[in-house]
């Protein structure tokens, strides 16, 4: 449900005497029934134990038993402490121990990131810290490294490598930057010993990653901001530092041990204690995330680690029945697990199952659209045959981000109810918040645009340098907050309605990444302070900023998170908001308008020598307008970005962009389709004509200029204009309210709120189905939007809108969540094999695996090599062995999700060197089964509904038969929903396109008393080929747009042109170089294809060339590139003929002899060219005088013509290879090409366009809706 701010403001303001709900205590449980090895870990006394736990074993049931059992023998639960990695767990371990203990205390289960920030805060200097340290999200601190890194490539306060200074802004490289900084903190070192290890080894580049390091740790101090890493270094050094902390547990519980890094490893170390008992549950066969950080080692060494240490197995297989537990058993066998006891992993694999039965599928297809097909088809039959419902089936890949979607869209189509995890997606790219966006952004930028005209005469008599501005850098003195009175520190901010709560008021939980451990190479990877030093404190409230070592961005469009911003944002804000930095607010000081958007001290006021605010305000001002109040002409293209501000003293129509207009009056929130918009255009377009208007503007800038002034459309029909006009009094309303000091999330919800969208995506999402689906997913993102606005005010106090929207673009991966998105809808979930960990389902299917994407043996990292810091030195990089080592333990957590059903799929290619199935597919000891094609018939509406209409017309059925499938289609046709719509429309005649009469237009195509105007290379098409073709091609313009083919015969017949013409010498290396100005403009669909047709144009040229010199029967040219126009009678019609000959020749009798160049790769036949239309329409054209005028006036007899091969070598005998094929036409004789251009006309004017099949149908544009064809005959048919 989405609430607006003005309701949460007014429940976090309740008075003390409000009705408040008291939870009743849960009941108790009672306790289940354990097997031997269960038991035996519940009973276990006291030191280290290692409990491995396979898939279905357990081992959740046996934590809560074991932990219960510590209360109910007298523990005091406040020391039992149960750790995991992932808050769903977390909050799944406490709810189950909160059930088994009924009334008592349940133990503390939580996350490690989540216990770190309590033991941080815990002992946090109060004098140093009023406010509570903010963690990071993963956005933020992505968004953070990389505008460091930008500003490196500006200033170069750091020394990074030539070879890579290239890359600095490069989304690549931070994520290697991070990687480096993640894995540096991982192992406790802080610059110092990061810079002297990599001098000790010579590697300048890690030397520069640990001088950047230094300089994000001073952002985050004076922020008073804590990324993940830096957050579990600080708790690391403090259970190791504090003595007490060994002893404040009895007993301490790891959930998913195999998933610890360095860090956690130290810190359980520390907490446990000499003597201490710490029973952590593991499976090295798991272990998946080394990508994140997660070290197979610890698991491996727990002997080593804790000494004394004992390794226990669970035995009993309760989840996949015997089959499938023998299948993934082959897959482990192939997974050596050194170090550890043989005893116990023999026990660990030999898994019991607790039923029979259980399948395992693997097929292979010879596409990859077949492979979807045929998954489509079992899912759908597993559905309607063995009733195994949409949410318990999942396909698993490897890698979602491009098979994902694709895969989505095909389910769909097929009919399967399908969802895919959306938190892989940045909020910004979702469809519903994108609008949201826009609009706010323009809302946002008008009224940022307003607040700095407004403020301007207090900062413009200070001067230019700014000496007497208040709260400037130069008075020492931090601009007021505004009438919000927004705190200057970022770490506790009021929400939209006041009243905020800090960080530490919110679920710990929810520091931790909702989808499994959180380490280096995820959404949270992150650097931290020091080496070995004691936590660094942030900058206490009211410090003047970083020292001269931090490199701050130059501009508001980088501004880090956590930041303040002045309400230009992006937009040309005044003040340059570097990381680490708030940019202050330029009309706080003067009490301007946006006082609410965060009056933080500005970027200047932290950092020597920058340049004065008030001269940048009186700048992008006097850019935003001119002196007449028209909209800025002169603006910086930065300020528009999308949108055109415009603040002055006649009016501001302007300020609403043409392009943001169209896309939201496009957009559900103007709810306006082409049609509406068409009309609304027109009508503007006739409104201006009858104000005096000659030539009006186009008609997507009235549209925008309606949009800025909506009472301009309420004499306009409300039938297309009602969107438009609610639309821009919306606008007008958010801008109005944020130029008031009202919040981001305030002004989101104005726009929502007032359209009629929110009720039709419920009632879409009542109604379920695939439009259901999709509203679902709408409403999710919506969600997601004002929860990021909603924070974004709590945390930062006043951010400002624009802020948040340049945050948002910035932000390259998906936002931070408090719980993975509830998966409430009856679907096959769709997702990656590693966020499928610790999920089951009845039916799996483990889609694509492939040889070379599973198993991936890339090497990872490799361009800064962060895998290579070791904490005693350089590290072996992962060898190819353990490479695949981990990709089979993935393949292995991907098969063991299935319950009951196990389906594995990959492409087999005919061909040698196309996609081949990967090596698991053999694994797991079953056969695998080719499938060469798709399914017969899929079990779907519209494939039912195909195959009953391709009945009715059988004529091999009987007539019973057709009667049968009549009476079904009319079945379906009348079944409607609760609204009275039909849900099987395919089955009702009225939408057979088939079954109507062709149209006819009303106009005529051609006015029969006028010569019909034809082009040579048309007439072919119109008589020989397919006239169908020709109407879609050339009259409506529908054809495809031109290719490089076509660009390539273009230049060559350029160059051509101009060598015979004289302007450009008959010289190779001249043409080529003519060549090389102009190849780059065409688009090839790869390299290697650009370089092999520039090889043939070269060979086309030397052809061309040798053709020019050689003597042609004594033939001289009189002209290129000549234009006709002339009308031919041809039979009881006139057809007016319009082109270009490429060449005209005279002969030496006189005669006129037209050659036309070809670079196309096919060649008519002999036989072809003695009737090819082109060449005679060029005849007859001759005849009838299209040449008179280069013949000095005379009219010349038809020499005849030729098509020059120029792609194409001559055969052996007339040349080779080195001259073009030459093909001759005679000169006409009979009445041929008159029949062939009266057939022609006569279909024209009597508009006969029906197709016909044959080669030309290989490379039409049209095949999909023709008739004539099988893939176009189901869509008219």
């Amino acid at each position: 449900m989405i609430t607006s701010p003005s309701d949460r403001s007014e429940r976090r303001t309740r008075t003390s005497d409000a009705y408040r709900l008291v939870r009743t205590g849960p009941e108790r449980v009672a306790p289940p029934v354990l097997d031997a090895a269960q038991r035996a870990v519940v009973e276990h006394t006291g030191g280290p134990l290692l409990v491995l736990a396979g898939p279905g074993t357990g081992k959740t049931t046996t934590l809560i038993e074991a932990a219960a059992a510590r209360v109910e023998a007298g523990t005091d639960p406040a020391r039992v402490l149960i750790l995991t990695f992932s808050r769903k767990a977390a909050v799944e371990l406490r709810d189950r121990a909160a059930l088994r203990l009924g009334g008592a205390r349940a133990p503390q289960a939580t996350t490690f990131h989540s216990f770190c920030y309590g033991l941080v805060r815990a002992h946090q200097d109060t004098d140093l810290f009023a406010d509570p340290l903010r963690l990071l999200s993963g956005p933020e601190q992505d968004v953070m490294v990389r505008t460091l890194l930008e500003g490196q490539r500006r200033i170069r306060s750091i020394r990074w490598p030539d070879d890579l200074r290239a890359a600095l802004t490069t989304r690549g490289f931070a994520d290697e930057v991070r990687a480096v900084l993640a894995r540096a903190r991982e192992l406790g070192l802080g610059p110092e010993a990061l810079s002297d290890f990599a001098r000790r080894i010579g590697r300048p580049d890690w030397q520069a990653a640990a001088a950047f390091l230094s300089e994000y740790l001073d952002v985050l101090d004076m922020q008073g901001t804590l990324d993940y890493a830096e957050l579990l270094h600080r708790a690391v050094l403090l259970a190791e530092r504090t003595p007490s902390l060994a002893s404040a547990y009895d007993v301490i519980y790891v959930d998913e041990y195999q998933d610890t890094d360095a860090s956690q490893l130290r810190l359980l170390r520390a907490l446990n204690g000499p003597g201490g008992t710490l029973v952590a549950f593991g499976d090295p066969d798991q272990s998946i995330y080394a990508f994140r950080g997660a070290d197979i080692n610890n698991i491996l060494d727990f002997e080593g680690s804790f000494p004394g240490a004992r390794v226990q197995a669970l035995t009993v297989g309760r989840r996949s029945g015997a089959a499938l537990l023998a299948a993934t058993r082959l897959l482990t066998s192939r997974m050596p697990v050194p170090r550890l006891p043989a005893a116990a992993v023999r026990a660990h694999r030999a898994l019991r199952p607790v039923r029979e039965g259980g399948r395992v599928e693997v097929y292979t297809y010879p596409t990859a659209g077949a492979e979807l097909d045929n998954i489509a088809d079992i899912l759908r039959r597993a559905h309607l045959e063995d009733g195994v419902p949409w949410r318990d089936m999942a396909v698993l890949v490897r890698a979602g981000g491009r098979t994902l979607p694709a895969m989505r869209r095909a389910l769909i189509s097929a009919g399967v109810p399908a969802e895919t995890d959306g938190t892989d997606t940045p909020l910004r790219h979702e469809p519903a918040v994108a609008p949201l966006l826009t609009a706010l952004r323009l809302a946002a930028t008008a009224a940022a645009s307003a607040s700095v005209a407004s403020a301007l005469p207090a900062f413009l008599p200070a001067g230019a340098d700014g000496s007497g501005v208040p709260g400037s850098a130069r008075a020492g003195a931090v601009p007021p907050a505004g009438p919000a009175e927004a705190p200057t520190s970022a770490a506790a901010a009021p929400g939209p309605g006041g009243g905020g709560r800090s960080v530490a008021a919110v679920d710990a939980d929810v520091l931790t990444d909702a989808d499994g451990p959180v380490g280096p190479g995820s959404v949270a990877e992150q650097a931290g302070s020091g080496p070995g030093d004691a936590p660094r404190p942030a900058a206490p409230a009211g410090s003047s900023g970083p020292g001269p070592d931090v490199v701050p961005s130059e501009n508001a469009a980088s501004a880090g998170p956590g930041e303040g911003a002045g309400p230009l944002g992006s937009a040309g804000a005044a003040d340059s908001s570097g990381p680490g930095g708030g940019a202050g607010q330029a009309s706080g000081a003067a009490g301007g308008d946006g006082a609410g958007e965060g009056a933080t001290p500005s970027a200047d006021a932290v950092r020597p020598g920058a340049a004065d605010a008030s001269a940048d305000v009186a700048e992008v001002a006097a850019a935003g307008q001119t002196g007449s109040g028209e909209p800025g002409e002169e603006a910086d293209e930065e300020v528009l970005a999308g949108v055109a501000p415009s603040v002055g003293d006649g009016g501001d129509e302007g300020w609403v962009g043409v392009e943001a207009a169209v896309a939201l009056l496009g957009s559900p929130l103007g709810g306006m389709d082409a049609a509406d918009l068409r009309r609304l255009g027109r009508a503007l377009r006739e409104e201006e004509r009858a104000a005096g208007v000659t030539v009006p503007a186009p008609s997507d800038v009235l549209l925008a200029r309606a949009l800025a002034e909506p009472e301009r459309l309420v004499a306009h029909d409300p039938a297309y204009a009602r969107g438009a006009q609610r639309l821009g009094l919306l606008l007008r309303k958010a801008r109005e309210l944020l130029e008031g000091g009202g919040t981001a999330e305030e002004a989101l919800w104005l726009l929502w709120d007032g359209t009629p969208w929110p009720q039709r995506l419920e009632r879409s999402a009542r109604r379920g189905g695939p439009a259901g689906r999709n509203a679902d997913r709408d409403l999710d993102a919506v969600c997601a939007l004002f929860d990021t606005a909603a924070r974004a005010e709590e945390r930062t106090g006043g951010r400002g809108a624009l802020n948040l929207l340049e945050q948002l673009e910035a932000e390259d991966i998906a936002a931070d969540t408090l719980t993975r998105k509830a998966h409430r809808c009856d679907a096959v979930r769709l997702m990656t094999a590693h966020r499928s960990k610790g999920l089951e389902w009845g039916l799996v299917v483990v889609a694509g695996v492939q040889e070379g994407l599973w198993p991936d043996l890339r090497r990872r990292g490799s361009l800064l090599e962060a895998d290579r810091i070791g904490r005693d030195g350089l590290a072996d990089p992962l060898t190819p062995g353990a490479l695949l080592a981990e990709e089979r333990r993935l393949f292995y957590v991907a098969a063991t999700r299935a319950r009951h059903r196990l389906v594995v799929t990959a492409v087999k290619a005919p061909a040698e060197d196309g996609d081949q199935p990967s090596r698991f597919l053999t694994e797991l000891g079953v056969p695998v089964k080719d499938v060469t094609g798709r399914p017969r018939r899929p079990l779907s509406v519209p494939a039912l509904v195909a195959e009953l209409r391709a009945t009715t017309v059988d004529p091999e059925a009987s007539e019973a038969m057709r009667d049968a499938a009549a009476r079904r289609l009319a079945r379906l046709a009348a079944l409607t929903d609760d609204e009275d719509r039909p849900l099987v429309p395919a089955a009702h005649p009225q939408r057979w396109w088939g079954l109507y009469e062709p149209t006819r237009s009303a106009v005529p195509l051609r006015d029969r008393d006028r010569p019909v105007a034809l082009s040579g290379s048309a007439l072919d098409q119109l008589a020989n080929t397919c006239s169908l073709q020709w109407f879609l091609g050339r009259e409506v313009k529908a054809d495809a747009p031109s290719t490089a083919a076509q660009g390539f015969g273009n230049v060559v017949h350029v160059l051509a042109d101009e060598v015979a013409s004289g302007r450009t010498p008959a010289d190779l290396a001249v043409l080529m170089e003519r060549l090389d100005s102009v190849w780059d403009a065409l688009a090839f669909d790869a390299p290697w294809k650009s370089r092999q047709e520039k090889d043939n144009a070269r060979a086309a040229l030397e052809r061309f060339l040798r053709w020019h010199a050689t003597d042609r029967g004594g033939r001289a040219a009189v002209a290129t590139e000549h234009e006709f126009d002339v009308t031919l009678e041809a039979g009881d019609f006139a057809v007016r003929v319009r082109g270009s000959m490429d060449r005209v020749e005279s002969d030496p009798q006189g005669r006129a002899y037209v050659v036309d160049f070809k670079t196309g790769k096919a060649a008519p036949t002999k036989d072809e060219v003695a009737r090819h239309p082109q060449l005679a329409v060029y005849q007859l054209a001759v005849r009838e005088g299209a040449v008179d005028e280069v013949f000095d006036g005379r009219r010349p007899e038809p020499g005849g013509a030729e098509l020059v091969q120029l792609r194409q070598g001559a055969a052996k005998r007339d040349g080779g290879d080195q001259v073009p094929k030459v093909q001759a036409q005679q000169p006409l004789d009979g009445d041929w090409a008159a029949d062939l251009l009266a057939t022609a006309a006569g279909r024209v004017l009597d508009e006969r366009f029906t197709p016909s099949t044959g080669q030309h149908c290989d490379h039409c544009s049209f095949r999909s809706a023709c008739s004539a064809r099988p893939e176009g005959r189901h869509t008219v048919e």
